[in-house]
């Protein structure tokens, strides 16, 4: 696979690939594209973009979401996501506020005019 672009290094493809569908072992169609299927839902997630934008070295974008569709629903995703999250020591975590930002309507402002106007308006 070529590795210039690829969001997935051989090490987590390693301890994540065998927790897919469509390997060799499971009954069924084999899929050939496991490894790219994984790198399609990344650089969409990454790049904001489109599923009609995905690139064709992917395949057919459609292919792609409805796959990406089939694998949400049946929890494949959340399955990987919480074997890897088990990994990590979140203990040592430090986030702070030059990080995070929210949007000023988060902080629970009113934002905009207050709708009253000044006593002084007709002040010269």
């Amino acid at each position: 696979m070529n590795t210039d672009r690829t969001v997935l290094t051989d090490a987590m493809w390693a301890r994540v690939g065998p927790m897919l569908p469509g390997k060799e072992s499971d009954p069924g169609v084999t899929a050939a594209d496991n490894r790219l299927f994984p790198e399609a839902v990344l650089w969409r997630i990454r790049t904001g973009s489109p599923w009609r934008d995905l690139p064709e070295r992917f395949g057919n974008w459609n292919s792609v979401f409805k796959r990406f569709r089939r694998w949400a629903v049946s929890g494949v995703f959340e399955r990987v996501f919480n074997v890897l999250s088990e990994e990590f020591d979140f203990g040592h975590v430090s986030v702070d506020g030059t990080i995070v930002q929210t949007h000023q309507k988060a902080t629970g402002a009113k934002g905009g005019p207050s709708g009253r106007g000044s006593d002084v308006r007709g002040a010269a």
